[in-house]
């Protein structure tokens, strides 16, 4: 059996590879650039391999998981950032988004489809921009919506795969808040846990969500209650 990470090459993705190869799983990620994804496959090791896939670009999905086989956990963990507002509307930097999270998302389900095992698990990323928008947000709370949207829709369409949405908060150790000090200090103000979600939290609430097997169409929020606040 495979588990395929797609966006799996820096970061919270990177970490979910490493827990699945650790473990002795056949492990396939993604990534826009085919040599670096080999690279980060080879730096990971165990039964890894890497391949190069561009989610904005769906017509090629297909073609670039051809030899993908036999997948019983997908993680749809690739994102990308947009601040864009109404005013300052940037209608590129939009359609990537859109397309790369909503379309692209789900034709990596599409093609993957025939290939995968009836007891598979898929678990897409969102983030808690739905929840908690703020200016610049307008593409990133819209597409976040859109997972919850894909999760309800496929978790009745691909039945009995199961489907689920992970959307974390700030994770404190990422590559992208490490060294943003002020902000990871605002939100641990009001988190009532007392410290910031860390990508160990991340990858563990993929694990369950993936391994469970009465988990289905749940959108799950990992950001230590800081919603509540």
């Amino acid at each position: 059996m495979t588990v395929l990470v797609v966006g799996g090459t820096r970061g919270i993705g990177r970490e979910i590879v490493r827990k699945y190869a650790d473990a002795g799983e056949a492990v396939v990620l993604t990534g826009r650039d085919p040599a670096q994804a080999e690279k980060i496959a080879k730096d990971i090791g165990g039964n890894t391999r890497g391949i190069g896939l561009e989610l904005s670009r769906p017509e090629g999905i297909a073609d670039a998981l051809a030899d993908v086989d036999d997948v019983g956990q997908l993680v749809l963990a690739a994102i990308d950032r947009d601040a864009n507002t109404a005013k300052d509307y940037d209608l590129a930097a939009a359609l990537h988004l859109v397309t790369m999270k909503l379309v692209g998302y789900t034709e990596v389900i599409h093609a993957l489809l025939p290939r995968m095992t009836q007891d598979a698990a898929i678990v897409l990323f969102g983030g808690l921009a739905k929840e908690r928008p703020y200016p610049g947000s307008t593409t990133v709370s819209t597409v976040n919506g859109g997972v919850s949207g894909l999760v309800t829709t496929l978790a009745t369409e691909l039945a009995p795969i199961r489907v689920n949405a992970l959307h974390p908060g700030i994770v404190g150790d990422s590559p992208f808040w490490a060294d943003k000090k002020a902000a990871t200090e605002a939100v641990l103000a009001r988190t009532p846990i007392g410290r910031n979600v860390e990508m160990a939290d991340i990858v563990d609430a993929v694990d369950f969500l993936l391994r469970n097997r009465s988990v289905n169409g749940v959108d799950l929020y990992v950001d230590g209650g800081w919603l509540l606040l």
